[in-house]
């Protein structure tokens, strides 16, 4: 599961290139985990807020109840990945110190995944999710660490590119799983057994260096820990302009497509089943374009070594996205906004993954640095249904329209999409303040 200890230090910074099988074997843990993670939050999730809103006519609405369930849950992933991130930096297995973590975070997360399957209400609705991102968590520090492990800055974007490819995929599998399966607890099963099994080749060709034998561990300090996720902007000010611009846009990106489903339902009147289908095909249109997108264009930014650029225009092609949806909201402008979402976000995830890892402050602290950077990534899932469902209430409640077919116009979806459209925007902007990447 190692690479001898001879061939190099934990701390040093990666010029081999990894092999193409160590490569695909992280797609696949990558692929795994987004369709774990996806398949809850895009389809299953929302189908059983609104069973369970259906049968209890006086409890809160199916939004509300979503709502709660993508809050909470996000909430746990905020503290989560950069706690999981500064532990697995510590670990000193012999196995390396992300294997443990990954290994971990499937097995819990796959049980988690099996105990929504059986969720009776809300409660247990709540926390089965909390319990999925708890573990899925883990497994995404250990994961995402490997990058700047072990992969030279120079080929960044080209594999920056493939992981994000892989969870474009993963979310088109959890979907699909969702819709093939017949019911929600078979997508449950499905997805858990499918996480379980993509994870296994990089668990064991993983390729993870051990802490130096000589190397001291601190003794564990909580207080110590989180002070550690202060990372002083005046110290390290790219990492923090990195930071901010990655809330902004994946805000604005949260914002838009944490009620899509309902968008489809509700806004543009497709039934269940249907809306089910459409949105497994808006997803299929943004994989195939974000496939095509990142890479080509993660290949690129490595040829020229250029990021900020890249990163800028992804920016302003997500909020344009959102844009198309808010003004337009007919099944033809969602699908013009998949093909461009799916260009903006492909090149996005690439570009500026790789950028990020040009701007940490410590070779030792990949993983809870990386996890501080989750932070800007886990955040706006925790604000972005608040945003969106206090806006759509507050509508619905003031007496605005709710969509009954595709030729009306939503004052609240509206609002919700042109408020993505502004912070991608100002995300965008606020790349050209990183100034040690080009």
């Amino acid at each position: 599961m190692t690479t001898p200890a001879a061939v190099r230090s934990a701390f040093d910074e990666p010029t081999v290139v990894p092999p193409a099988r160590w490569t695909l074997s992280l797609v696949l843990l990558n692929l795994g985990v987004m369709a774990a993670w996806f398949g809850p939050i895009q389809v299953l999730l929302a189908q059983q807020a609104e069973e369970m809103a259906a049968r209890d006519a006086g409890g809160p609405s199916k939004e509300v109840l979503l709502a709660v369930v993508l809050l909470t849950g996000a909430s746990v992933s905020l503290v989560c990945n950069p706690v999981w991130g500064a532990l697995s930096d510590r670990t000193t297995s012999r196995f390396g110190r992300r294997v443990p973590w990954v290994v971990g975070g499937t097995v819990v997360g796959a049980a988690a995944l099996l105990l929504l399957a059986g969720a009776s209400g809300p409660v247990w609705l709540v926390l089965g999710w909390c319990l999925v991102q708890l573990a899925l968590n883990a497994a995404w520090a250990g994961g995402t660490a490997a990058v700047p492990d072990q992969v030279p800055v120079g080929r960044r974007g080209v594999v920056g590119g493939l992981v994000a490819v892989a969870g474009t995929v993963g979310v088109l599998l959890g979907i699909k799983i969702a819709e093939l399966t017949g019911s929600i607890a078979q997508g449950y099963v499905v997805t858990a057994v499918v996480l379980l099994v993509l994870a296994l080749p990089w668990v064991v060709g993983s390729r993870d260096v051990p802490l130096p034998r000589d190397h001291v561990v601190p003794p564990f300090d909580a207080r110590a820990m989180l002070r550690s996720f202060w990372v002083s902007p005046r110290e390290h000010p790219d990492f923090a302009w990195a930071w901010i611009t990655r809330l902004l846009v994946n805000l604005g990106n949260w914002i838009a497509l944490n009620y899509l489903y309902y968008f489809l339902t509700d806004g543009l009147g497709f039934a269940a089943d249907d809306a089910t289908g459409r949105l497994g095909l808006l997803v299929l249109l943004y994989g195939a374009t974000t496939v095509l997108t990142t890479v080509v264009v993660g290949w690129w930014s490595d040829r020229i070594g250029r990021r900020k650029v890249f990163v800028i225009w992804s920016g302003i092609l997500i909020g344009a996205s959102s844009l198309v949806l808010g003004v337009a909201q007919t099944w033809p402008a969602a699908v013009v906004a998949a093909v461009v979402l799916g260009a903006g976000f492909g090149v996005y995830q690439a570009v500026d993954f790789a950028l990020i890892t040009q701007v940490l402050p410590a070779a030792a602290e990949r993983a809870k640095d990386l996890g501080v950077i989750n932070i800007a990534s886990a955040l706006p899932q925790v604000l972005a249904p608040a945003i969106a469902g206090l806006v759509l209430e507050v509508v619905r409640r003031s007496g605005g329209s709710v969509i009954t077919d595709g030729e009306s116009w939503s004052l609240g979806y509206g609002i919700v999409y042109a408020v993505g459209f502004a912070l991608c925007l100002v995300g965008s902007v606020l790349v050209t303040r990183i100034r040690s990447v080009a």
